[in-house]
């Protein structure tokens, strides 16, 4: 049996998101292959790294023990010695426990992990890991690179602009003249988070410097975007390598003015108690979106060149704006690690969460194996010259 290190929590805001995914969405349905030994490794707020098998309980977490657990157990170190290997001190002394991991299963949200951070010491230590690479995953959580790289492969976005928050603060007016040439509503938002944190809907300039402010809290780069008129919004699970395999076109049953944020992601159906009818992460989509074949199939093409375009393996989500009358298609944003990897998509297109996950670790190998196909040593006689 391969061992598989499940990697989540970290120093980012969508910390409580990641250990739901690692725990409902990745650890159980790898348990159920019964092909892997699954090891846990929690990464604290703090940035310290934790490995037991108790923190596979979320109720470690709900309760508040988390904290008494790490004040008592032993932080866990990383050995790159042909792969990876997990190390900690044992309860005997001088003891040391070692475990070989075989490929990790990343579950990490936002900054820190999910924008490339993990990935590129995942990659230093040369052991197959689920989802984007370094590059994919810097590129996608940045709003603005990734909006830049689509612009360059002439994908079509909503008109948008973006600035250093240190800007906001000394040129206060030079920002706002960014924005004019802009029509509401408007969108502000912290160019690296996800889950929708710090994003703010802008219906009027009065409101603006507000929004602009609350995004330049949370992020050292901040994006505005104009609105799209008769606003219809879908989002595309993509799974491949080489080969991209889109789920299911998601359309949030959401009004524009209740713009999918936080609460309505995570929060039992949205602030305002909304269910949908039909099936979704919380019942608040329809699956797979109610559009005309025409535009369906343009949205999905759209998409998956998305995935293409940034570079995207394993898994990534796409979200695009639609125009329900000028049937135009805009790419909005990726998420290179989907909340609880969007199961529930999935699901619909006949991928249960056991094959998910079994597939995502098939892809990790792959792409591995790929990779040491390549000659990375080059030899020379530069230093003999000094």
């Amino acid at each position: 049996m391969k061992t598989v290190a499940v990697i989540f929590g970290g120093r980012s805001t969508e910390h409580d998101i990641s250990i739901v995914t690692a725990l409902a969405s990745v650890i159980k349905p790898l348990e159920l292959t019964k092909q892997f030994h699954v090891e846990p490794v929690y990464i604290a707020k703090d940035g310290s790294w934790y490995w037991d098998q108790k923190l596979k309980d979320i109720k470690l977490y709900q309760s508040g023990e988390i904290e008494d657990f790490m004040r008592k157990a032993p932080k866990v170190h990383l050995l790159f010695d042909e792969g990876l290997t997990l190390v900690k001190s044992s309860q005997f002394a001088g003891r040391k426990m070692y475990k070989k991991i075989d490929v990790v299963f990343p579950a990490m949200h936002g900054t820190h992990g999910e924008d490339g951070e993990l990935m590129g010491v995942l990659e230093m230590a040369n052991v197959p890991f689920v989802g984007c690479g370094l590059a994919a995953s810097a590129i996608a959580m940045d709003k603005v690179l990734s909006k830049q790289v689509t612009k360059a492969e002439g994908i079509l976005s909503t008109p948008w602009t973006w600035f250093y928050s240190s800007e906001l603060s000394h040129s206060p007016q030079k920002i706002l003249d960014y924005v004019k040439d802009l029509n509401y509503p408007l969108f502000v938002k912290p160019a690296h988070l996800g889950s929708s944190i710090g994003i703010t809907r802008v219906e009027e300039p009065k409101m603006l410097m507000n929004a602009l402010e609350v995004a330049a809290h949370y992020d050292d780069k901040v994006i505005v975007e104009q609105g799209v008129q008769n606003l219809i919004e879908v989002t595309l699970p993509i799974m491949g390598n080489e080969s991209p395999q889109p789920a299911l076109l998601e359309q949030p049953l959401t009004k524009p003015e209740d713009y999918f944020d936080f609460d309505t992601k995570y929060m039992q159906g949205g602030k305002k108690g909304k269910t949908g009818p039909k099936q979704g992460a919380q019942g608040y989509s329809q699956i797979p979106a109610d559009l005309s074949k025409e535009l369906y199939k343009k949205a999905e093409e759209l998409g998956t060149s998305v995935y293409k375009a940034l570079g995207c393996e394993g898994i990534a989500r796409v979200d695009m704006l639609i125009d329900s009358k000028t049937k135009e298609v805009y790419f909005n944003e990726v998420n290179p690690l989907p909340g609880g990897l969007y199961a529930h998509n999935w699901r619909v297109a006949g991928v249960s969460s056991v094959d998910l996950v079994t597939k995502l670790v098939d892809l990790a190998f792959e792409r591995h194996a790929g990779k040491q196909e390549f000659t990375t040593a080059f030899s020379t006689s530069y230093l003999k010259q000094f």
